[in-house]
């Protein structure tokens, strides 16, 4: 997969990032030029399941090497808001924006976030997920297949570019997960924590009307989509 670079960084930074980073920072710039907003006003959410998984293992062998050395850059992209500071950097936001993890569920609680933020805040909020595999040993246990990432923005009110209007309720009983229509999709959205999503994405661009159940930890999301 080749992910372009992120043309928002100055140079030094930009020699500094990973694919992670890069592909977080494409899908949040291509969603805020679709919606149309002003970056100023945009706050944010990054959900990563396995944040740079490279970047880890890349750390961890080289504290198995004679000399343990790590590099300051290795170090300073394993953290886990690393795409998300990056972000703010290219574009000098001064919002908040939040990096959050929540295993296989980081999908259905940052968009649950991201809703929040937006209501009780009454302003645009940019979600963004995304997940690529873990090499080395690491990977082998947490198995994370092919590369996938999705972003859009939530606005208080509907503007003229909406797509569609989502009613977001969260109840702690376990239901049934929605999966979608197609076998490969199906599959990338059992292999990636991010994907857990496609099902909700499926229906968004169907613009057919209809509720998407996603999993969450405790309970249960859903989201009633209504097209625009």
């Amino acid at each position: 997969m080749q992910v372009p670079p992120a043309a928002c960084l100055p140079a030094n930074e930009r020699r500094r990032c990973g694919p992670l980073t890069r592909l977080a920072i494409a899908l949040a710039d291509e969603a805020c030029a679709q919606a149309e907003v002003r970056l100023e006003d945009v706050r944010g959410v990054f959900a990563s399941s396995n944040g740079d998984g490279a970047v880890v293992d890349g750390i961890l062998s080289a504290l198995t090497t004679p000399g343990g050395e790590v590099s300051p850059t290795q170090f300073h992209n394993s953290v886990h808001n690393a795409a998300a500071g990056y972000w703010t950097i290219g574009h000098a936001i001064l919002s908040p924006v939040v990096a959050l993890g929540s295993y296989d569920w980081s999908f259905a609680q940052g968009l649950l976030k991201a809703a929040a933020e937006c209501v009780v805040e009454n302003a645009p909020v940019l979600f963004v997920a995304y997940d690529l595999p873990i090499p080395g040993p690491i990977g082998k246990v947490r198995v994370t297949r092919n590369t996938f990432g999705c972003a859009f923005v939530l606005l208080p009110q509907a503007g003229q570019n909406a797509i569609c209007t989502l009613d977001i309720t969260h109840t702690a009983k376990t239901m049934t997960y929605d999966e979608v229509s197609s076998p490969q999709l199906a599959e990338l959205a059992r292999t990636n924590p991010a994907a857990g999503g496609l099902a909700l994405l499926q229906r968004i661009a169907s613009v057919q009307a209809g509720a998407v159940h996603l999993a969450s930890q405790p309970g249960t999301i859903r989201v009633e989509v209504l097209p625009c």
